[in-house]
């Protein structure tokens, strides 16, 4: 097996120039974002993470801090046609997925004729997604694992590609229905949107109080997203790594052998086989963007809570006692992180 820093580089050179000349691309991708969506790298990373390959992504944020304003960027700027569905109580599944209405025809004739919802796009921007009931959530579940939906028998595809970025609001509860566990397990990535700092907030003020505002341009194209998607896919990823993404999943299974005492004493319930295959995604995607042709230890390591931290639940003596599981899920991935690399 190899070590992290011993990993097979690709022996193509025509994988790395399509490599080399994807990194740059998407660094105009993030200049063009950064006209409209100010600071927050991580946050923007992460969902072009998701976006590279091929996922969904749920943003987790107190109103206010450009949730809307990132997704609707990121649909000009990724050249993609977007949808957005502000989720409330009363809305109901066809109102996402659409209906089949009877016309008559002028000479009397009638036939149903179906009416497309807004799930039919390439981005749907679900908003409040836990604000809708269970019913209504629940006809998101075949769009996101199949990218295609049933009505009245007939199977309808979506759009090529098809990504589904929904928000939550943390704190608000009232009037709200958590989503179930198959759901959270379709979202590639949770992504945590924190305040901005002084900093940022300070550049925010300056660029969005005044008389015009600039504007984000397209840098890919639909297919071009789909290529990028592909060549995501044929970066290589060493043995190092593959056992590390491993040996990290499983233990954070209570119920595993290898399970730390910190996962058995907090959580109830671990990651699936899903988690393993969004981490040998997601690891790729962030070598990518920060400019590496193979992932490493420390990819690994990022990505982990993204990855993981929806996919868990402590157990309510956890809860009780403080625990969070971020910190959980950090400890054990630094720890079989620094063990392989060492190794």
């Amino acid at each position: 097996m190899t070590s992290p820093d011993q990993t097979p580089r690709p022996s193509d050179d025509h994988l790395v120039a399509e490599i080399e000349a994807l990194g740059g691309k998407l660094a105009q991708a993030r200049a063009s974002i950064a006209r409209r969506f100010i600071g927050q790298d991580d946050v923007v990373d992460l969902t072009l993470a998701a976006l590279l390959c091929g996922g969904h992504a749920l943003l987790i944020g107190l109103p206010g801090l450009g949730k809307t304003r990132l997704v609707d960027t990121l649909s000009t700027v990724m050249g993609l046609d977007g949808n957005r569905i502000q989720f409330t109580p009363d809305l109901m599944p066809a109102d996402i997925l659409g209906s089949e209405v009877l016309e008559t025809a002028a000479d009397g004739t009638r036939d149903f004729r179906f009416i497309e919802g807004p799930v039919f796009c390439q981005l749907l921007m679900a908003d409040e997604i836990n604000r809708a009931s269970p019913r209504t959530q629940s006809a998101l579940l075949q769009a996101m694992q199949e990218k295609e939906v049933t009505i009245a028998g007939a199977h309808r595809p979506l759009g090529v590609p098809f990504h589904v970025l929904a928000t939550q609001n943390p704190i608000e509860q009232e009037g709200t229905y958590p989503l179930p566990e198959a759901q959270l397990d379709r979202f590639l990535v949770q992504i945590d949107v924190p305040y901005p700092d002084r900093d940022t907030e300070r550049d925010i003020l300056i660029a969005t109080t005044g008389v015009a505002e600039d504007e984000a341009g397209a840098i890919f194209t639909a297919q071009e997203l789909l290529a990028a998607q592909t060549l995501l896919r044929r970066m290589p990823v060493g043995d190092a790594i593959v056992e590390m993404i491993l040996d990290l999943v499983r233990a954070c299974r209570p119920d595993d052998d290898t399970a730390p005492e910190a996962v058995r004493d907090a959580v109830s319930w671990g990651p699936g086989p899903r988690a393993a295959q969004a981490l040998m995604l997601t690891v790729r995607a962030e070598a990518l963007l920060r400019g590496r042709l193979v992932p490493s230890a420390e990819d690994v390591r990022r990505m982990a809570a993204p990855v993981l931290s929806h996919r868990m639940a402590l157990s309510f003596a956890a809860r009780a006692r403080g625990v969070r599981l971020a910190d959980v899920i950090d400890t054990v991935a630094t720890r079989i992180t620094s063990v392989t690399a060492a190794a």
